[in-house]
């Protein structure tokens, strides 16, 4: 913008003609003090000034202009008519112009001084944005040289205050600062404290440091003075600065005594699992005499009760006839001797179960039909009626399970009231989760298999005794057995990773719940998973 001043309009008019048809922005004044108006308000890049003005003449204006902080460097040419003396010209270039032209004035020769004058003032311009831009830039780095001085300071203040040795390294890979701890294990600063020589750790380091990753492992260090190596754990972290590494912290930690005693830890588990693998080994070689030890005293046990109850049947059918008191004895010392054989037969199965055995797929439906065929004659009997679900295949020692079902089944036969046919249901349920009160899900890993009856039920208080050996609820005078078969089916289920629970009401029949997985592999991994 360019400020023309005078106090003729005609004279005025020619003038923008001009430098309008150059492309330049032109404001008018028609008197000094209208001119000092606009130039506060306005910045322009040359003012063409009239000497001769009523009022305040062009040097008056000048001198005006000069003493505003905004416009004083603006450019200013005097243009006269009348003053044209040297005095004149001196006092314009002395008042604050940058040419005095006098009139009439040759219009190539303004235009060519306008443009320069122009160019000048907006190079000017440019200087000061970029003058202004670059003091704002010292006054930024200034503040965070000041910020990055107060930050390394707290940061040695801290590093000192620490039990650890402490230090920092610069980006050309020298150490910077070290606290007071680092010359028990080194005389200066030049390098790291010296590792034992069977120790590496420093080697890694250079790898870490050029990619700018953070670092961390473990070395003896040599205490200067007693030469004793301690274990220390070294950990080396980048310190970022607006996305870039600007330094390294790091700190050597003293992890002597809980290496010490991780080492001998180590050395006592080693011991112990010695003493364990030699107890294991023995406790199984005493596992297999105790195998054999029952498989020969069943033997050798059963014998005689065999001859017992064979000649006391004897004794009974040739010279008790008409004896009905001798018959009575002779009737309760068979049936002793009978539960006797079967008690034999029970521990027996009850010990076999810590024989290994292997998993192998099952057809539940199979094994539970040729199951059902031992108890045909006790079913019709008991005119009893047998509901069924389809059962899985499943992973399982067949010929475990299969003791399971049948003492289940045998019982819900055995207990089942006295006037009232047995009534037994076998439902099958697909679930996700190993808990007897799953919901059902047709992926899932597991199976519940729930066999309820209608007979005499129990009390749910002895919920905690039924699966315990030699445990007996009901009259041994009214219900045969041994108090074993549970125990045994607990013991089996245990073995199939699996769970056994039962639900009662006294005289209102009982359900028993098998949860058993479909794929043994599974089971296993899930209960490594738990412990």
């Amino acid at each position: 913008m360019i400020l023309i001043v005078d106090d003729r309009p005609e004279n005025i008019l020619p003038l923008k003609k001009i430098l309008e048809l150059h492309n330049f922005k032109t404001e008018s004044a028609e008197s000094g003090e209208e001119a000092l108006k606009k130039v506060l308000k306005t910045s322009y890049s040359v003012i063409i000034l009239d000497v001769q003005m009523p009022g305040m003449d062009g040097f008056e204006v000048a001198e005006a202009i000069a003493g505003f902080g905004k416009a004083k460097d603006t450019p200013i040419i005097f243009l006269s008519a009348v003053n044209t003396e040297k005095r004149f010209i001196t006092r314009g270039y002395t008042s604050g112009g940058i040419d005095y032209l006098t009139k009439p004035v040759d219009p190539d020769i303004l235009l060519l001084k306008v443009k320069t004058l122009h160019r000048l003032f907006e190079q000017q311009q440019e200087l000061k944005t970029i003058q202004e831009s670059l003091r704002k830039e010292i006054n930024i780095r200034k503040h965070a040289q000041e910020e990055l001085a107060t930050r390394m300071h707290e940061l040695r203040f801290i590093l000192e205050s620490l039990p650890q040795i402490a230090f920092t390294i610069r980006m050309d890979g020298k150490i910077e600062f070290v606290n007071e701890h680092w010359f028990q294990y080194s005389h200066n600063t030049d390098q790291f404290p010296e590792i034992h020589p069977d120790d590496h750790l420093y080697d890694r380091w250079d790898y870490h440091f050029e990619y700018g990753l953070e670092f961390s492992g473990e070395a003896r260090l040599r205490h200067l003075e007693t030469g004793e190596y301690k274990y220390f754990l070294l950990k080396i972290i980048p310190v970022h600065q607006n996305g870039v590494i600007v330094r390294w912290v790091g700190t050597f930690t003293d992890i002597h005594q809980q290496k010490m005693a991780n080492e001998l830890l180590e050395h006592k588990v080693a011991l112990r699992t010695r003493e364990l693998l030699d107890k294991n080994t023995e406790l199984e070689t005493t596992n297999h005499e105790l195998q054999q030890f029952a498989w020969v005293v069943s033997h050798d046990l059963k014998e005689p009760l065999r001859k017992i109850q064979t000649f006391s049947h004897l004794i009974k059918d040739k010279y008790l006839t008409g004896n009905d008191e001798a018959v009575s004895y002779l009737d309760r010392s068979i049936n002793s001797s009978a539960r006797m054989s079967r008690l034999i037969s029970d521990l027996l199965d009850y010990s076999r179960l810590s024989v290994t055995a292997h998993f192998q797929p099952t057809d539940l439906n199979a094994l539970l039909d040729d199951l059902l065929q031992d108890f045909d004659e006790t079913i019709r009997e008991k005119n009893a009626v047998i509901h069924r679900d389809k059962l899985p295949v499943i992973d399982t020692i067949p010929s475990q399970i299969r003791q399971v079902f049948q003492n289940l089944i045998s019982n819900a036969l055995k207990f089942s009231k006295t006037d009232v046919a047995p009534e037994i249901s076998i439902h099958c349920d697909i679930i996700a989760d190993k808990d007897v009160e799953g919901e059902p899900a047709p992926d899932g890993s597991f199976c519940r298999i729930v066999i309820a009856d209608n007979g005499i039920g129990f009390d749910e208080k002895f919920l905690d005794r039924i699966f315990v050996i030699f445990q007996r609820l009901n009259n041994l005078s009214i219900y045969e057995g041994t108090g074993i078969g549970l125990a045994i089916a607990k013991k089996i289920m245990d073995k199939h990773n699996g769970l056994i629970s039962a639900q009662s009401v006294e005289n209102e029949g009982s359900r028993f719940i098998l949860v058993l997985p479909l794929v043994q592999e599974e089971a296993l991994a899930e209960v490594k998973s738990e412990n």
